[in-house]
């Protein structure tokens, strides 16, 4: 299992860069997978607890709550901003998070909301280079430690 403070100890710059990203706006989009393998994108709400851990919410019932207590596999996006058009260096960036969600609230419960906490599998950040004619784009893994790539 990894927290998001494990991430947070591994790498606290890129840590920290993604949870501001996360911040930017108050919905996450969430993608879950159907019982029949598609995909299923569906706002959530993003919370990183004091105690260091990604949680998301659902409604009760929902079917993203569904899909993942039958398949955990999950990818949350940050909500989008776009770059600042007089400086594009300047912007926050794009935040992804992808895990297996784990339930944290009662499965036999519901009418209660639904909390998930992300055993984190990978953190992304993309952003505008500097100067501004390339993405950086920053992925760490558990295990792998960060990795940075330069597109053009």
């Amino acid at each position: 299992m990894t927290s998001w403070a494990d991430v947070a100890a591994a790498e606290p710059q890129l840590a920290e860069q993604v949870r501001r990203t996360f911040a930017a706006r108050r919905h996450a989009t969430l993608c879950t997978l159907r019982r029949d393998g598609a995909p299923r994108i569906s706002g959530t709400e993003v919370e990183f607890t004091d105690d260091g851990e990604l949680v998301l919410g659902m409604m009760p019932a929902s079917r993203k709550a569904l899909d993942l207590r039958r398949d955990p596999r999950v990818a949350v996006h940050c909500p989008t901003v776009d770059p600042p058009e007089d400086d594009p260096s300047a912007w926050l960036g794009d935040g992804k998070v992808s895990g297996r969600a784990v339930e944290l609230s009662d499965p036999t419960r519901t009418d209660e909301p639904h909390r998930f906490r992300v055993d984190v599998a990978e953190v992304v950040l993309t952003r505008v280079g500097t100067p501004a004619d390339h993405l950086v784009l920053q992925w760490w893994r558990p295990g792998e430690g960060l990795r940075t790539q330069r597109r053009a």
